[in-house]
């Protein structure tokens, strides 16, 4: 990547000291040298093009690089060197823009899956731990998983309880528990106290290295998107050839061939459309979203159909408070500043969850003591000389006395997670947590119907009651459940009968059908790096109604940019009719050609401007 850009500013600085040199030399006493300067300083530029054509010629492929090749090669043989030196600076400037958007899109993306663990804590045989690559770990070895790593294999908890946290495997967003013996994935994160793995499968053969072999390859099998440029080459290359063989087969003065070759040069077509890409990249990154380049936007103003990850995507990612209820005659307040306050001294991701909303209503917390805690299973101690237990139902009400009864309904809603209260002995309240539906997600919906997007699908790795239960009342015209990331893949693939896919995820799972989509858009605020790195859009703020403006801003980018194409094109047919008439001469045709390229490009940086619904 930073070859090439390196390359691309290059090209760009060779013709344009050139041009510049060349008028010096009559300057200093060397009138004669002027010509051989600026010939001196295409051919490099020429030479890359010719490369770069016969490389897209073997693969099957013909650009509007071939018309800027004939226009320069044409002009150095009949002598007409400013020509050139002027068409070489025009085309470097072009690919300079490219590559320059390409650059600037992707320079906050971090390496692909940063958070892959590259070390494991193992235990030694004689005792003691060490620190290994986890191209040492082996099945049977014994590994140390602190709260917070990264699993980094597969294999079975060996003791004590393991508390995972496994959204960004499986999309579920409640953390799950595994006892001694359970089967635990490789890149779930350890979010409860620190317990042993016994290793089942080498780092190569777990499933996050699946994963990542699973985005490879549905990067390499992606479908290419013709660039909007190369799809009018071979009409305007036609046109051009037939009129620069006219002028030359009817008059017999091949100048006027290269007149026409040289203003026929599809600056309006290198320039203009890039331009008023980058226009729009820079445009979309005021809303927090980062588009990877000029295929991407292209590609994002032609979507068909949208696929949505359920977890952190249509819903929050985290557990939330859905209710607290109480029994008769407590103060559902007051149980709650109990409860929070007796959770300070627990580790447990849904105790701190609890103990965060309590904070940010501003409630005052007592200190806890005398806390024993359950690992997995609750916590009981004393807050303000009073008894208090919180955690599972089955916990809470083993804690209290013979015959006593759970007054709240046991049962729950699909994805909810209840947390019981016992007070003094007895069952005093229950607080309710759920992975809630992002606000605003119906009128999100319907104002991508109203963008064109005619099919909607939620694919998630959920299981299908949770799923059916977030969806109810959406406008969604499918339920894709409890599916692995390569499923995933077959969803978006499936769908691409319709038309061009746009996937939006946040997850790990979610990393192999980006990949594959024709545009992948990745929650990037607080979702992996895998899923960002594999995406060809990055919505870097927290909020899935992005989306809208980044299609607003892609539709209007490409048609801002088809608008130049056309002015420019038919401005330069007209140009072309002049010099095989013999009125222009090469230069003036790339001095009129330059006039061109001016227009149009003021044209598309139009694309900066424009208002979306987040202004």
């Amino acid at each position: 990547m930073l070859a090439g850009f390196v390359q691309r500013t290059l090209l760009v600085l060779l013709p344009a000291f050139g041009l510049g040199l060349g008028f010096v030399m009559p300057l200093i006493g060397h009138p004669s040298w002027q010509d051989g300067v600026w010939a001196a300083f295409t051919l490099p530029v020429l030479a890359v093009l010719v490369y770069e054509i016969v490389s897209s010629l073997r693969r099957g492929d013909v650009g509007l690089d071939l018309v800027a090749a004939l226009s320069m090669t044409a002009a150095l043989i009949v002598g007409e060197e400013l020509a050139a030196v002027v068409v070489a600076l025009m085309y470097a400037g072009g690919q300079f823009l490219e590559a320059f958007a390409e650059r600037h899109a992707r320079h906050e993306m971090t390496e692909l899956l940063a958070r892959v663990p590259r070390t494991a804590v193992r235990h030694r045989t004689a005792g003691g731990l060490e620190e290994v690559g986890l191209d040492l770990i082996v099945p049977g070895d014994r590994l140390l998983i602190r709260q917070g790593d990264v699993i980094p294999v597969d294999g079975t908890v060996a003791n004590g309880l393991a508390v995972l946290d496994q959204s960004a495997l499986t999309g579920e967003s409640i953390p799950v528990q595994q006892r001694a013996g359970d089967d635990v994935m490789s890149g779930s994160t350890n979010v409860g106290e620190a317990f042993d793995l016994t290793a089942s499968r080498r780092a190569t053969e777990s499933t996050y290295a699946g994963i990542v072999r699973l985005v490879d390859g549905a990067q390499r099998s992606k479908a290419p998107m013709s660039r909007l440029a190369d799809r009018f080459a071979l009409f305007f290359l036609a046109i051009t050839v037939l009129m620069a063989t006219a002028a030359w087969f009817f008059t017999g003065e091949p100048v006027r061939a290269v007149a026409v070759l040289v203003i026929a040069t599809p600056c309006p077509l290198i320039l203009a459309v890039p331009v008023a890409l980058v226009s729009g990249l820079s445009r979309a990154a005021r809303d927090g979203i980062l588009i990877k380049g000029g295929k991407a936007i292209e590609a994002l103003a032609r979507i068909h159909s949208l696929i949505l990850d359920k977890t952190g995507t249509l819903t929050d990612g985290r557990a939330r408070i859905v209710a607290v209820n109480v029994s008769d005659g407590a103060d559902p307040a007051d149980v709650f500043r109990l409860a929070a306050s007796l959770d300070q001294a627990s580790k447990h991701i849904i105790a701190q969850t609890i103990v965060a909303e309590a904070r940010s209503r501003q409630i005052m917390l007592a200190t806890p003591s005398e806390v024993v805690e359950t690992p997995g299973e609750g916590v009981q101690g004393i807050v303000e000389g009073r008894s208090v237990s919180v955690g599972g139902i089955q916990f809470v009400m083993s804690g209290l006395p013979h015959g006593a009864t759970n007054p709240f309904h046991s049962g729950r809603a699909a994805g909810e997670v209840v947390v019981a209260i016992a007070i003094d002995g007895r069952m005093a309240g229950e607080i309710r947590l759920a992975d809630e539906l992002r606000a605003g997600t119906q009128s999100l919906l319907q104002r991508l119907r109203t963008l064109g997007v005619q099919r909607i699908v939620l694919a998630t790795g959920d299981r299908r009651e949770v799923a059916e239960a977030v969806t109810s009342g959406l406008a969604i015209d499918a339920v894709r459940s409890e599916l692995t990331p390569d499923q995933k893949v077959l969803v978006v693939l499936s769908e691409r009968k319709n038309g061009p896919v746009m996937m939006v995820g946040d997850g790990v799972n979610d990393a192999p059908a980006l990949a594959a989509a024709d545009v992948g858009v990745a929650m990037g605020a607080r979702g992996a790096t895998a899923s960002a790195e594999a995406a060809d859009v990055v919505i870097l703020v927290d909020h899935l109604d992005r989306v809208v403006p980044a299609i607003e801003v892609a539709r209007r980018s490409r048609f801002i940019a088809l608008q130049s194409v056309v002015v420019g094109m038919g401005l330069s047919l007209i140009g072309m009719g002049v010099a095989a008439i013999g009125y222009l001469t090469p230069v003036q045709g790339a001095l009129i050609q330059e006039a061109i390229d001016v227009a149009v490009i003021l044209n598309a940086l139009r694309a900066l401007r424009g208002r979306t619904e987040v202004d």
